[in-house]
């Protein structure tokens, strides 16, 4: 089987689909071979996704985008400061 990453919008989608077929009295097993992935996936989505919506996934994709570019920022500044005190020392 392939490996292949999914959105948020189609994990949710997929967890919804779970939820459905779960309801109908399918095991959990049936439920994963039916979603082609894992029971450990279908868990750890249920965990990390459990009652957001497609929107919300969105955005928490746009927020953690925002994040890492903030963090880069502040690794940039922070290296620039280290460097002005060196040279303010005068030890370049």
């Amino acid at each position: 089987m392939k490996r292949r990453r999914h959105t948020p919008e189609q994990v949710i989608r997929k967890l919804r689909e779970a939820d459905r077929l779960l309801a109908e009295g399918k095991t959990v097993e049936e439920v994963a071979r039916h979603l082609e992935v894992s029971e450990q996936t279908l868990h750890r989505w249920r965990a990390q996704y459990g009652g957001m919506k497609a929107d919300d996934a969105k955005r928490l994709r746009e927020l953690e985008r925002e994040n890492g570019q903030l963090k880069k920022l502040l690794a940039e500044a922070e290296l620039d400061k280290a460097m002005l005190k060196e040279i303010a020392k005068g030890n370049f």
